[in-house]
């Protein structure tokens, strides 16, 4: 407990930090969008003179695409709304569990509002005595949670304990919702022959045999474990990983989601495609798999082509950032919520000693 001044004691007061992505808010917002992300050293990784006038280029370039991609949601993204609705359901399963203490879950969002500046600000304000930092991004990657916590740690000035999350690519709830979401599609498509497709963001493969990037194997974790649930109970499923949304003349990591697709048909068999890297819907669900790739599913004679939701806020997941926020509490530092990296991978800030705080 903490002397509270004038009050007597008090519980902790506990900032739990969600990051994401983001995505742009309307139509005005996707050059900016698309702006920032490519101006991130950790998605083009050139010095900033080099690199600044580059995302220029390409976000002018890429944004009536873009544009035309968000208006099949009705104009943008619906990521932060989806964001916020996990953490008030993480924030409502928090005080569940640490009754007694003040918990205020935050959004802190990489590329578009609210931005990593604006949390930071917005944390220091709230002036904790403990802050989690928990990507709801399960699988480790230097592109996404490296990111986001380099420029928390750039940009944060508060008060606080802090320890980060770096990853949690086996938690059981969340491998749980998984497997029940693959499940009720596997119910739909009935006798039909189908393979579960499981795509995750795909990203160059230099990344991986370069920079030790730790997110293939990672992914290749989480699939092994859903697999696993899912064959306990049903027996043996037709599955393979696959990797979508690529860009650039670089070669990524593979097979791609479309030659998965195009497979399938060659084997004569449908698909279920599940979003095993993203937490929530958004352009690369919504549009790319549910739009673009259906229809390269029909044009293939792919039947059925089904798709497991996102996991959301199916209280399975919630549960599991729970405990991994609450299991962040007795230590300082970055670590995973259980299993994380198996091999020694150059990038892992656990193995290697990096620290949030």
């Amino acid at each position: 407990m903490t002397e509270h001044h004038g009050t007597g004691l008090r519980g902790r007061r506990i900032a739990v930090v969600l990051f994401n992505l983001g995505g742009p808010d309307d139509q005005a917002a996707v050059k900016p969008f698309l702006f920032n992300l490519f101006n991130d050293p950790a998605i083009i990784g050139l010095p900033g003179l080099a690199r600044t006038p580059l995302a220029r280029l390409i976000s002018s370039r890429r944004e009536a695409a873009a544009q035309a991609n968000y208006r099949l949601m009705g104009g943008g993204s619906p990521l932060l709304g989806e964001t916020q609705a996990q953490a008030r359901a993480l924030e409502t399963a928090l005080a569940a569990r640490l009754a007694g203490d003040e918990i205020r879950v935050f959004i802190a969002m990489r590329y578009w509002n609210p931005l990593t500046e604006e949390t930071a600000a917005d944390v220091a304000v709230f002036g904790p005595d403990e802050v989690i930092l928990l990507p709801l991004y399960p699988q480790y990657s230097t592109t996404t949670t490296q990111s986001s916590l380099k420029i928390w740690n750039e940009t944060y000035a508060g008060s606080g304990v802090s320890r980060a999350v770096c990853c949690y690519p086996r938690a059981a709830g969340w491998i749980a919702a998984q497997a029940q979401a693959i499940g009720e599609k596997l119910d739909e498509a009935g006798e039909a022959p189908v393979r579960v497709l499981f795509s995750a963001h795909g990203i160059p493969e230099k990344l991986v045999t370069g920079k030790g990037d730790p997110y293939q194997e990672q992914v290749e974790t989480t699939v092994a474990a859903v697999v696993a649930e899912i064959e306990a109970r049903r027996g043996p499923i037709d599955h393979a990983i696959c990797y979508q949304s690529r860009v650039g003349p670089m070669k990524w990591l593979g097979p791609s989601t479309p030659e998965a697709i195009q497979s399938a048909a060659e084997d004569g068999v449908g698909v279920v495609v599940t979003p095993v890297a993203f937490v929530s819907e958004h352009v690369e669900t919504l549009v790319e798999l549910d739009i673009e790739y259906a229809e390269l599913a029909r044009d293939k004679g792919v039947v059925p082509y089904l798709r497991a939701s996102a996991v959301g806020i199916e209280p399975l997941f919630i549960d599991a950032l729970a405990e991994a926020a609450v299991g962040a509490l007795g230590r300082t530092g970055v670590a995973p919520h259980g299993q994380g990296c198996k091999a020694d991978w150059k990038a892992c800030p656990h193995r290697n000693g990096r620290h949030a705080a």
